[in-house]
């Protein structure tokens, strides 16, 4: 019963987000744009930043960089790597140092052991993961915005709705 009353609880939350449509929308997008970056500990910092940067809502900001999570950090430093270094034509360049950090990622490692790991690896380690990592946020990001607007647009209209027919009840009463 706990779990179920936990999840109404976060639900009523979210739902009673306050701030336009695109506003919202647009700090979830800017939220899953920081977290698809491979900058872990600094995710939602990028996040709010970004959102106080473009009027966007710092709350669903970060809440939107919870689309990385520990079930997909692992795909996420991967997949960053693996397209920043074939856009940068480095492949197979890092082998060693590559399978290190993934090692630290699968293990469950501190983000800031990964972080230092990176950054130890050098420039060249570092262009491939930011590289990667910036085309899968655009990505991800763009399409996110008009996800979450939809669906910011639909939860403003039933709210409004819901206000109308609770205060016709009173008037007629």
């Amino acid at each position: 019963m706990e779990l179920k009353r936990l999840i109404r609880y976060y639900y009523l939350r979210f739902i009673r987000l306050r701030g336009g449509p695109h506003q919202l929308a647009l700090g979830m997008s800017l939220g899953v744009f920081a977290g698809m970056m491979p900058i872990m500990p600094f995710q939602m910092a990028l996040a709010v930043a970004l959102a106080f940067l473009f009027r966007g809502s710092k709350i669903t900001a970060a809440l939107g960089t919870w689309i990385s999570n520990p079930l997909n950090w692992y795909f996420l430093y991967y997949y960053s790597y693996k397209i920043g270094a074939w856009v940068l034509g480095l492949e197979g360049q890092q082998g060693g140092r590559f399978s290190s950090i993934m090692t630290s990622v699968r293990t469950g490692e501190d983000a800031m052991v990964i972080a230092e790991k990176i950054l130890a690896a050098g420039g060249v380690m570092i262009a491939s993961f930011l590289t990667g990592g910036l085309i899968m946020a655009i990505i991800a990001a763009i399409p996110s915005y008009f996800i979450f607007l939809f669906m910011f647009k639909n939860i403003r209209t039933w709210r409004n709705a819901r206000k109308e027919k609770q205060d016709w009840r009173e008037r007629d009463h």
